[in-house]
């Protein structure tokens, strides 16, 4: 049973619509509040929850998390079908905006860790533009499938943010995933974090503010 997604209706006239994925083990309400309190007025704010299901690299526990994690080795095997399947259910939240009257190229897709990994992939394979992607601690899923599987347009913007102490997914694997996306596109910034670990600060959600501003602004 799919748990429904935390939305955040606008507080004024809503043009613009930002979804954040969560991280493993997490759920859409653990990053509602802080997508919230950094939108504009005009900007809905979807926070959905993943299926709960057994996931390898936690000894088969079973939790929320988009698609099944294997290793956190980068030549690892990857749960291909899990991600593809994930993704289908990100460009349907974004078709359902889309059918609401929102253009693409007012939705951004944002998300941490394992979600920030899935909102990259979803961006890229999506076939319109869309305004914008925030990866925070992320990577690029199937990475050796692109630029085959790229279906967005070159000028997608992707604002990257990764702390350099973080234990979890590696520093370095976002800067491997930075110059992945810096070869496929034209509009990828990597920001560094200094000491920062596998979670998020005030200075990094002020750069996101920044970023949501920029690119979903008042019509």
């Amino acid at each position: 049973m799919a748990v429904a997604p935390v939305v955040l209706a606008a507080t004024a006239k809503h043009t613009a619509t930002l979804i954040f994925l969560h991280g493993l083990g997490d759920t859409g309400q653990g990053w509602a509040s802080a997508m919230g309190a950094l939108r504009p007025p005009h900007v809905k704010v979807i926070c959905p929850t993943a299926p709960t299901m057994p996931v390898t690299l936690n000894a088969g526990f079973r939790m929320p998390s988009w698609f099944d994690l294997r290793t956190l080795d980068e030549s690892g095997p990857e749960d291909e079908q899990g991600i593809k399947s994930a993704t289908k259910q990100i460009h349907t939240l974004i078709e359902n905006e889309v059918s609401a009257g929102i253009s693409p190229e007012r939705i951004l897709v944002g998300g941490f860790s394992q979600g920030g990994a899935l909102a990259l992939y979803s961006a890229l394979t999506y076939p319109q533009k869309l305004a914008g992607v925030v990866a925070l601690s992320a990577w690029l899923p199937l990475g050796k499938s692109f630029p085959v599987s790229k279906k967005t347009s070159d000028t997608l913007p992707i604002f990257q943010c990764h702390g350099d102490c973080d234990p979890v997914v590696p520093y370095k694997w976002g800067q491997m995933t930075a110059s992945v996306l810096k070869s496929m596109l034209k509009n990828v910034e990597f920001k560094t974090y200094r000491g920062l670990m596998h979670t998020s600060s005030d200075e990094e959600l002020r750069d996101i503010k920044q970023f949501i501003d920029k690119y979903l602004p008042s019509q």
